[in-house]
């Protein structure tokens, strides 16, 4: 990358850790060295399929927590508590589950570099910075996200998908990833979180019956959902939902269907 390389000295002891780290990354993998790579923006080839195809998913995911008969017996303020937290790994899981692939173009919105650079070559003034969203209140960014946020979702899908895992081992992961008595809030913690272990311990069961030879699977399935913890729910809706209904209240659009017949 042009960024990285020119006019630097060669010799450095910078560079030539950052070309090691090149040399080393595995293959179909971006090199780290290079911070633009993380920073520029893309968007769906085909967003009204993609979306179509999320908001179908988000709409089992739902149901498949309505028909939990454990989470219909948690008050309704602990059922919103649990689903405001957890819809978006829990739409991702769905998304691996069905297999819905991304396709991606890198955006030709200019970036706010680009936009700063250009000003000044014309003598203008740079564009102002967008403010910050209020305190409390949901943050919708106006700005597509970055490869390296949708490198991270692709991530997450591959490897569900390296693994095979089948419907009931994914039932068991949603178990996981809904009942998390870690939530500030949460009034039925005990009751929560044992129903997590249960979740865990049926996952366990399932791999140890079906996947003698492979001992280390169980620890595998769980770190699939290790990888969930870095993607951004704010990242999920800008992706799926607002290329069709635009700006988008999450939590009021899960009280609408969590309160619906699914």
């Amino acid at each position: 990358c042009r960024c990285c390389a020119e006019g630097r000295r060669h010799s450095s002891i910078l560079y030539s850790i950052l070309r090691s780290q090149e040399r080393a990354a595995p293959a179909g993998q971006a090199p780290r060295g290079c911070p633009c790579g993380s920073r520029r923006r893309v968007a769906l080839r085909s967003p009204q399929v993609v979306c179509k195809a999320a908001s179908a998913v988000l709409v089992k995911t739902l149901r498949f927590v309505q028909n939990v008969p454990c989470f219909q017996e948690l008050p309704l303020e602990e059922q919103l508590l649990l689903v405001r937290s957890c819809w978006a790994p829990l739409l991702l899981l769905g998304l691996a589950q069905d297999r819905v692939h991304l396709e991606t173009v890198e955006s030709a919105e200019p970036s706010m570099l680009q936009r700063i650079l250009t000003a000044r070559r014309h003598g203008e003034q740079p564009p102002p910075r967008a403010p910050a969203p209020a305190p409390g209140r949901p943050h919708h960014s106006s700005h597509l996200p970055s490869a390296s946020e949708i490198q991270a979702i692709k991530c997450f899908l591959a490897k569900c998908w390296s693994l095979d895992i089948s419907t009931k081992e994914y039932a068991y992961l949603k178990g996981t990833v809904l009942f998390n008595p870690d939530l500030p809030g949460l009034q039925c913690t005990q009751y929560i979180e044992g129903l997590q272990r249960e979740a865990q311990q049926a996952l366990n069961e399932h791999v140890r019956l079906i996947h003698r030879g492979d001992e280390a699977r169980f620890a595998k399935l769980n770190a699939v959902l290790s990888l969930l913890r870095s993607i951004n729910a704010n990242v999920i809706a800008e992706l799926f939902f607002k290329p069709i209904i635009g700006a988008v209240n999450m939590d009021d659009m899960l009280l609408e269907m969590l309160c619906a017949k699914l």
